[in-house]
């Protein structure tokens, strides 16, 4: 467990608990809460999605506060942390804003058999991993910890989410609650079907709540590792 980074998920849902509907980017948190996440990708070393995620919200991953930024940079830091996503299937565009933004390193893990197609994909754009074959969310979150990564944040979508919770690598999860409904049941889930370590026998610790506006965020303690601050 010390091998591998401090892990925290951060997740937006809907009160019916999807992660968004057909609209991409569904806004499902505020303002103040975007500003809170913010805050929280400042203090981290890395920020992992999945393909899928890259793929469907093209995310930047970057830190837009420029104090926040400049705060890094006076510690020696780059202004964003590291990105990183994990793919199946190696298909991903180089021009996508994860790849495109920002000056911090872009590590790409995929199955073993998948790396030359990848790196022939990504050039230098990114550095493509071995993530093993089946790619294993275990063997990622250590080698971050190999490669410095001390804190990591982990944005989604709901398959990693899933893996990282199932296979105990969450140290918190952080989730907000949207106040409205999505009402569409072929819409996509914060979790997938999955053996949790937190069940009816073994509940997870309610470490925080907080009202951010029209938004809730419930903090939870997932491990004996779990940060106050």
């Amino acid at each position: 467990m010390a091998d591998r980074p401090y892990t925290l998920l951060s997740c937006s849902v809907s009160i019916d608990g999807y992660l968004g509907n057909a609209t991409p980017r569904l806004a499902l948190s505020s303002d103040a809460d975007f500003d809170r996440v913010d805050a929280v990708r400042a203090s981290c070393d890395a920020i992992l999605v999945g393909a899928a995620t890259v793929r469907s919200d093209n995310p930047r991953l970057l830190v837009r506060s420029q104090a926040r930024r400049d705060e890094r940079t006076a510690r020696g830091l780059a202004p964003s942390p590291i990105k990183v996503t994990v793919t199946e299937r190696a298909d991903l565009d180089v021009c996508a804003d994860f790849f495109a933004t920002g000056d911090a390193e872009k590590l790409v893990y995929c199955p073993s058999q998948r790396v030359a197609d990848a790196r022939s994909r990504l050039g230098p754009a990114a550095t493509v991993i071995d993530g093993g074959e089946p790619v294993e969310m275990r063997r990622i979150s250590e080698d971050l910890g190999a490669r410095g990564v001390q804190r990591l944040m982990v944005e989604g979508g709901g398959k990693v989410h899933t893996q990282f919770l199932t296979g105990n690598l969450a140290d918190e999860l952080q989730l907000v609650v949207a106040p409205f409904f999505v009402g569409d049941s072929q819409a996509p889930r914060f979790v997938r079907d999955g053996r949790f370590p937190w069940n009816a026998d073994r509940r997870a610790t309610l470490a925080e709540v907080l009202q951010i506006g029209d938004v809730v965020l419930l903090r939870y303690a997932l491990s004996s590792r779990f940060q106050e601050a």
